[in-house]
């Protein structure tokens, strides 16, 4: 059975777990596109808190791609797991290859998404990464260590829906982990949502559109004189 009809009304229902955070000055809200931009506007609105997007790319292992090597991050931030890399004995050439192929992509997304747009600055800022739902968390495990990589001062995960060992591993990592809805029964995000239709890049920038401020648009060039 659907927890969720969409995701406008899985971000409004994440909000109020997170009502604490209303208010307080220096808290941004993060979304991993494409799935948790919608998510997050409506926990940022609810909160009255600054709204960004926050690609993360991971890297598979060739062969393997399901299986994460690594991953990148906005702001051209790396993330090794050593872990795998031991064990398949990757080499350094192999990972590097692999993580700028990421990173072009991560970079071509951020283009899109922002059009002149700077990123906000996450240095000494509370921190909320959100998203439509985790699955294994293997995203949302590199985000969380990207955010802190960018200076964040404390990095809180929330999600409508995860498995309760997913919620169990990046409390870990984070300084807290708010999951609404914990179901032992998990085979998809998508199941928990009567609408889970795909998010299109025209959505997540329309969405960061709404909350820009004039200060993150980058100068214009200086005009050539001849």
């Amino acid at each position: 059975m659907a927890l969720f009809r969409d995701r406008v009304d899985a971000g409004q229902r994440l909000a109020a777990k997170l009502a604490a955070y209303a208010g307080r000055p220096g808290v941004i809200v993060l979304g991993l596109p494409r799935g948790g931009v919608p998510v997050a506007e409506q926990v940022a609105l609810a909160l009255g808190a600054d709204l960004d997007a926050f690609v993360v790319r991971k890297i598979g292992v060739p062969g393997q791609e399901e299986l994460a090597m690594g991953a990148v991050a906005t702001g051209g931030v790396s993330v090794v797991n050593q872990e795998v890399v031991d064990r398949l004995a990757i080499s350094d050439e192999m990972l590097q290859r692999a993580a700028q192929e990421e990173m072009r992509e991560v970079e071509a997304r951020e283009r899109e998404y922002r059009d002149e747009r700077r990123p906000l600055d996450l240095g000494g800022k509370l921190v909320i990464l959100v998203d439509d739902g985790l699955a294994t968390g293997a995203s949302m495990h590199a985000a969380v260590e990207a955010a802190r990589m960018h200076g964040a001062a404390r990095v809180i995960v929330a999600v409508p829906v995860a498995p309760p060992s997913s919620c169990e591993e990046l409390r870990a990592i984070a300084d807290a982990v708010i999951c609404a809805t914990t179901p032992e029964r998990f085979s998809s995000v998508g199941e928990w949502y009567d609408d889970f239709s795909q998010i299109t890049d025209d959505e997540v920038r329309e969405a960061l559109a709404r909350h820009r401020r004039p200060e993150e648009w980058l100068e214009p060039a200086a005009p050539v004189i001849s």
